[in-house]
């Protein structure tokens, strides 16, 4: 998601008192979009989001500190919001991706355009995801484990119900969705950094990426569940 675009506040109708009611969650909803949104900003600024205090979050965010309280416990909570707005809306695609009755070539070139669209248009939520995955918060680490394996138990629930690898237990299916969805968020901040309006390179990586996967998907199609107790 990338940073939201605000619309002018609607007066007030001094009429209907249950209008205030609306109007109250209006504001409270416009609040705490600032206070996500100026956490992205300094975010894009170069800061790490571990090192963002509540105060400087409020300034930019043009509201008072305590402000803060009434939408979010503490930044780690702010942070987990961040995170699950950015799984909940991509495990949604690429779930639609792959249901789309398509032969399994094409579900995976289909699901890495999503998959590279949404990345671009919600940059700054893909830094923050990338620069806390491995460094940061515990809480806002924990968080994204959880959602990747959200993403993993979605994508094998699919294959199974698509009768993709038919023949492989489900724990083989499941690692072999771990494969794919950390090939995928590896492959971010190689999407991120692509340089903006070289479509040419752009394809490059697409098909690079695209291969990636296929390798995932024929190994998988090869392997023999004995394989894994080390049998001939």
């Amino acid at each position: 998601m990338s940073l939201r675009s605000r619309q002018p506040s609607e007066p007030a109708s001094p009429e209907p008192e249950e209008s205030a009611l609306p109007l109250r969650g209006q504001r409270k909803q416009r609040t705490r979009d600032a206070l996500i949104d100026a956490a992205l900003q300094l975010m894009n600024e170069g800061r790490s989001f571990n090192s963002l205090g509540l105060r400087e979050i409020t300034r930019v965010a043009g509201v008072v500190p305590t402000s803060f309280y009434r939408h979010f416990r503490d930044t780690n909570e702010l942070g987990l919001v961040l995170v699950e707005e950015s799984g909940l809306t991509l495990r949604r695609m690429l779930r639609e991706a792959r249901r789309a009755g398509a032969p399994v070539k094409d579900m995976i070139r289909r699901s890495v355009q999503v998959y590279k669209a949404f990345v671009l248009t919600n940059r700054l939520h893909f830094l923050f995801v990338a620069g806390e995955r491995s460094g940061g918060s515990p809480v806002i680490r924990g968080a994204i484990r959880n959602e990747v394996e959200q993403f993993i138990a979605e994508m094998t629930q699919d294959l199974r119900h698509l009768q993709i690898f038919p023949n492989l237990s489900p724990e083989s299916l499941q690692m072999i969705c771990g494969l794919v969805v950390n090939t995928m968020l590896n492959a971010a901040t190689d999407i991120l950094d692509l340089p903006p309006g070289d479509a040419e390179l752009a394809r490059a990586q697409e098909d690079n990426f695209v291969k990636q996967l296929r390798v995932i998907f024929f190994g998988a199609q090869l392997w023999r569940e004995d394989a894994e107790k080390g049998e001939p």
